[in-house]
């Protein structure tokens, strides 16, 4: 791996979230790392441990007010856009020409400008420009994501989906004529900072339901990404739901095989696909969101009875799902070794 000799310098648009807030969490012990601008409209002027307590007396940044003078943006190394949806877009085309950028919406993960007003509601403003993005699921795409000026990191649902089928459809493992179904169910924290009447988590904390059936945003950008994985074909069934939980995605994804396999068989068939990939972890049996919130871990586990099989993917959706994959790719593309600032374990309980 290269080595640097002086930190990256860093910017976030869009601190004040769960998205930013990680991403401040992970960063400010990364030790090639140096934030330098912080960027939160409502919370302009104050202190970010002011704003986010977790991190109260570790800085002494204060977010600032995004500037339509983007010349402030020179003497940065890299851009992490943790903004809502539409957002990036907007600022994408006045951005310095050679900054590294990693966005954090959904904005340039969908190269079909049909497919992203239909699960965005939303026109594409800058569509052009999604061609240059590569999109960042790291444990599938890091060479490309090594030589990469511009990604898109995934979705959280997208990243555990994904994570839990690239193994069988590189190796061409699923019945062709089958039918793939995921039962994915996320915590509260996935709908971000602001209250809403539907995800304000004293409504969630009792309750669970379903959302979004069949027409999730992540629908599409799971089967783009697969069919560049393999010969993805199969029939797809997205289920999304809300757990009374505030971190972690738990995903439950049933396939059909072209012939029986062991959980040993299984379990050795995703040792080697994800050999270099330390965040991913093979475990017996089902894991457990609670063994991965606050990590940048997805925990897999298997289920079969004959040609069907259960995968269980566990991540924290902040993290793996959001910032830490993220950092992950910062990581490759300014030379590191992809785990440095993200070997974080988790807690007991």
């Amino acid at each position: 791996m290269g080595t640097r000799t002086n930190k990256i310098r860093i910017g976030i648009f869009g601190g004040s979230g769960y998205g930013g807030s990680e991403l401040l969490r992970i960063l400010m012990s990364h030790p090639d790392a140096e934030v330098e601008l912080v960027t939160a409209n409502e919370q302009a002027g104050k202190a970010i441990g002011d704003v986010h307590r977790n991190l109260y007396g570790l800085t002494d940044l204060v977010f600032q007010k995004a500037s339509d003078d983007m010349s402030v943006l020179s003497d940065l190394d890299c851009l992490f856009l943790a903004l809502p949806h539409g957002q990036a877009m907007e600022i994408f085309p006045r951005l310095p020409p050679t900054l590294k950028v990693i966005d954090l919406s959904g904005d340039f993960r969908l190269r079909d400008k049909e497919e992203f007003a239909e699960h965005y509601g939303r026109e594409h403003t800058a569509i052009e420009a999604q061609a240059g993005f590569v999109y960042g699921l790291t444990e599938t795409n890091r060479e490309k994501i090594r030589e990469a000026r511009l990604i898109s990191n995934p979705g959280c649902f997208a990243t555990a989906t994904l994570l839990g089928l690239a193994p069988l459809v590189a190796n061409e493992l699923i019945e062709i004529d089958g039918r793939v179904i995921v039962d994915a169910k996320t915590g509260s924290s996935g709908s971000g900072a602001k209250a809403a009447a539907n995800t304000h988590h004293p409504q969630r904390m009792n309750s669970f339901y379903a959302y979004k059936p069949f027409t999730h945003q992540h629908v599409p950008e799971i089967e783009q990404e697969l069919r560049s994985v393999g010969d993805w074909k199969s029939e797809f069934v997205f289920m999304t739901h809300s757990l009374p939980v505030a971190r972690g995605i738990f995903a439950s994804i049933y396939v059909e095989t072209k012939s029986e396999l062991t959980v040993d068989q299984l379990a050795k068939t995703f040792s080697e696909f994800y050999r270099d990939s330390a965040f991913v972890r093979i475990v017996k049996g089902s894991p457990d969101i609670n063994w991965v919130k606050t990590t940048n871990f997805c925990d897999i586990g298997f289920a079969v009875r004959g040609r069907q099989t259960v995968i269980f993917s566990a991540l924290d959706n902040l993290v793996k799902g959001a910032a830490g994959q993220a950092v992950q790719n910062m990581n490759l593309m300014f030379g590191l070794d992809e785990t440095t600032g993200l070997m974080l374990a988790g807690t007991n309980p």
